[in-house]
């Protein structure tokens, strides 16, 4: 039981890290992309096709490989294919603001480009994007589970879920072992998309009307 609570140590802010990550990267990106157009949209658009052209935790396992088996490598594997998520569904809710009449407004004004993207046109897009996170979050934790299950993740002597799992395995008749570390991963799961749904709802005007 010790060693499961342990385990939290390392899974839960690895998760929460690599959201952190990837949603700043990735709404800096999108946001950008969405806001210039031209080529360098083009360019952001191609490269977040050929990421999620694979699936996740292979594309991972993949990154996660040719690094080399560790914590750092795992968490970096992660923001390298989670971030297009982000890029791409910023950029669509900014190419969708930028054509508002107050955007138009600013720029009638003479505001610079930086300052609408950064103070009029970001903090609309915020709240999808805080909602995507949290939902994704219970995802990271469970690839990053995935990723220390197969070796590429923290060292074989660290208390990380995935780990306890993969060594459990081994003891067919002490099923403790890996019964619990997988009930951890479950709930914790689990929870973070119960929060997500429930952030969703509250930041939806029309979900909250329904309610």
């Amino acid at each position: 039981m010790t060693r499961v609570l342990y385990g939290g140590r390392l899974s839960l802010p690895a998760g929460v890290l690599v959201i952190l990550t990837a949603g700043i990267l990735g709404t800096a990106i999108g946001s950008v992309a969405g806001f210039m157009g031209g080529w360098f949209d083009e360019l952001i658009m191609r490269l977040t096709e050929v990421f999620m052209a694979f699936p996740t935790i292979i594309l991972a396992m993949a990154v996660a490989a040719a690094l080399g088996p560790s914590l750092i490598n795992a968490i970096v594997a992660m923001v390298v294919v989670w971030w297009p998520n982000y890029a791409r569904v910023v950029r669509s809710l900014v190419i969708g603001i930028k054509s508002q009449e107050y955007v138009e407004a600013a720029r009638a004004l003479g505001v610079p480009k930086r300052r609408i993207l950064l103070r009029t046109v970001l903090p609309n897009c915020l709240a999808p994007a805080v909602v995507l996170a949290t939902i994704d979050l219970g995802n990271a934790i469970l690839v990053f589970a995935g990723l220390s299950f197969l070796g590429l993740g923290p060292e074989p002597s660290s208390p990380e879920w995935g780990r306890m799992v993969a060594d459990g395995i081994e003891y067919f008749d002490q099923w403790w072992m890996a019964a619990f570390p997988g009930l951890a991963i479950f709930t914790v799961v689990m929870g973070f998309n119960f929060v997500g749904d429930g952030i969703r709802d509250a930041l939806d005007p029309r979900l909250r009307k329904s309610v």
